[in-house]
């Protein structure tokens, strides 16, 4: 999973439009989805401000490990509870508790 496909995974788990974000960032649509697509690596500070837009911890736009695959690889149903493959609900506090353990083994 590249840097794009986690933001995708993010925006989408968080119900953001790609506009939205757009939007917010001051880019056009094809910057942005270019970013999304991992044709361009956005800089650190541009990171930084869709880690700030998505609410969460640009740690978690760089992130490979398993964890965070496994959590990000969800889906969000139509009301809004994050569900994984065989739709248990997932407790969002206790996996960003999980993905900041992990992180800080790395």
């Amino acid at each position: 999973m590249n840097i794009g496909d986690n933001i995708k995974k993010i925006r989408e788990l968080k119900n953001y439009s790609q506009e939205y974000v757009v939007q917010e960032l001051g880019i056009s649509q094809s910057t942005y989805a270019r970013i999304e697509s991992g044709t361009i690596v956005p800089k650190i500070d541009r990171l930084q401000r869709i880690a700030e837009i998505l609410d969460i911890d640009v740690s978690f736009l760089l992130s490979t490990s398993n964890v965070f695959n496994l959590v990000f690889n969800a889906t969000a149903n139509q009301s809004g509870y994050i569900t994984n493959q065989s739709n248990n609900v997932l407790d969002i506090e206790l996996l960003r508790q999980i993905i900041r353990e992990e992180l800080e083994k790395v």
